[in-house]
């Protein structure tokens, strides 16, 4: 038994189950663009894929609305590959473990790839449906949003024919967004000098914090155990003599930092 059957709107899930036995982090999206591909041909649906593992579905508008002008969906098919300490799961390999909670799906000690793999089940499962009237469609499933947005920028556009837009990237049910604010990521190279020591070793360890994703819950002031490393290290400091000997934390550059380990 599936175990998302009997959640409505039942193909979006049954389409959200399927997607999530693909792996698709970012940097491997391959398997989910196959697999779109894959879906497109068995219904005989006009597609377009690219190098970059973008793929776009195109779809006739409905009886009598087929010269209207197109409209583009759009969501991203990669998801951000973060786990429990304790989970045995190989992303590269491995499907998600699916759970489901009350009124909450989730994915035991993985995240869930609900950003964007809900989008892509949406446009599967109106891609599968002749039940509901629409314009011509054109379904853009672009890849690597969660680390740069490299899909979307490598993205031909001059195959799109459409003017208007749904981004469907948005964790706010019944909400439109009708602006959004941009990211920057910065890269920080420090220089360091080794030196060999024979001292006692001890590890400190900050881990077990709510953790979340930068985008969607950076204003809920959840503790990053990086930044709580650095001020426990900082007061160390202060009262006792030592150098660090390896320190390392989180696991995306894209999700609150849960854990932090240090060695001095």
């Amino acid at each position: 038994m599936k175990v998302l059957q009997g959640l409505k709107p039942e193909n979006v899930f049954r389409f959200f189950e399927e997607i999530s036995a693909v792996p698709r982090g970012s940097g491997h999206t391959a398997q989910i663009k196959e697999y779109c591909v894959s879906f497109a041909k068995e219904r005989n649906l006009k597609y377009v894929s690219d190098e970059t593992e973008n793929i776009i579905i195109y779809k006739n508008g409905s009886a009598g609305r087929e010269n209207e002008k197109p409209v583009i969906i759009q969501g991203h098919t990669d998801m951000v590959w973060e786990k429990d300490e304790t989970c045995r799961i190989d992303f590269e390999t491995d499907g998600l473990e699916l759970a489901v909670d009350g009124d909450f799906v989730y994915a035991k000690g993985t995240t869930l790839g609900g950003d964007d793999g809900i989008a892509v089940a949406m446009c599967l499962a109106l891609l599968d449906s002749d039940e509901y009237s629409h314009p011509p469609l054109e379904i853009v499933l672009t890849s690597d949003e969660e680390i740069g947005m490299f899909g979307a920028m490598a993205l031909d556009t001059s195959v799109l024919s459409s003017k208007r837009m749904l981004n469907l990237d948005s964790e706010a049910e019944g909400t439109l967004w009708v602006i959004f604010a941009g990211g920057e990521r910065a890269d920080v190279a420090l220089s360091v000098k080794y030196e060999s020591s024979f001292k006692k070793a001890y590890r400190i360890t900050v881990s077990g914090l709510h953790g979340g994703h930068s985008g969607a819950e950076i204003h809920n002031g959840y503790a990053n155990a990086n930044k709580t490393m650095g001020r426990l290290l900082k007061e160390l400091r202060n009262n006792a003599d030592f150098r660090i000997a390896d320190i390392f934390g989180g696991t995306a550059d894209n999700a609150i930092t849960r854990d932090c380990c240090c060695v001095v």
